[in-house]
């Protein structure tokens, strides 16, 4: 099952109004095929689950495929896909390249649309710029619909950090999430691990979280 943080209502949509939109309405398409594109921590995964939890909520049936977790033998779960309303697959630039997985990956798209089923597919990369082997596998990917996730600005990037960090149970003062944005690695996904890492220092030495505290947990990331 999706994380509880996985949702819709949970993701900070920022500049990406109009994408998120088209994914809450793409169960309501037959054979819906999307490419989503976005750098490491703009949100793909979120989305990806977001979208799952929502068909699952209404009855439908799901699946979240990690291609990033799997190990070559794993190309047998792609099997039966295709009796499902929607398959979800995720980094898809890890598998570029790799003949076995574009094949087995393909077969399987053509199974989904052949069925009617809808497929919403993740990248790093563009799909111009993923350098797979096989045309076949490329061609059936440029006939959906293309969306690129466009980057958080910090405001957002600091509504990010606060919900992360009321569903940990912490209220982090204004100052130390500026902190954490001046000084931090940029990413959404470092901001996060970085409110993780306050949230345990907090509980591990029983302390307030400040600046002082923040600026030895980064020293600490660096180490």
């Amino acid at each position: 099952m999706p994380r509880r943080d996985a949702r819709f209502d949970d993701f900070v949509v920022g500049p990406n109004y109009a994408l998120v939109e088209a994914l809450r309405h793409m169960p309501e398409e037959q054979a819906a095929n999307v490419f989503l594109q976005g750098d490491e921590g703009s949100g793909k995964t979120h989305l990806l689950n977001a979208l799952c939890y929502q068909v699952r909520e209404s009855g439908g049936r799901a699946f979240y495929l990690a291609l990033k977790r799997l190990p070559e033998d794993a190309i047998g779960s792609l099997q039966g896909l295709e009796a499902l309303d929607l398959v979800c697959v995720d980094d898809l630039h890890v598998i570029a390249g790799n003949d076995r997985w574009e094949e087995a990956l393909f077969h399987c798209f053509n199974r989904i649309r052949e069925a009617h089923g809808r497929l919403l597919i993740s990248s790093r990369k563009r799909l111009s710029e993923l350098q797979l082997g096989l045309p076949d596998l490329s061609s059936r990917l440029a006939w959906g619909l293309r969306l690129p996730l466009l980057p958080l600005e910090d405001d957002d990037k600091l509504k990010v950090m606060e919900l992360h960090s009321e569903r940990l149970g912490l209220s982090l003062p204004a100052e130390v999430l500026q902190y954490l944005l001046k000084h931090h690695d940029r990413n959404v996904s470092a901001l996060i691990r970085a409110v993780d890492g306050l949230h345990k220092a907090a509980l591990t030495h029983k302390r307030r979280i400040t600046i002082p505290l923040a600026r030895e947990v980064l020293l600490a990331e660096k180490e």
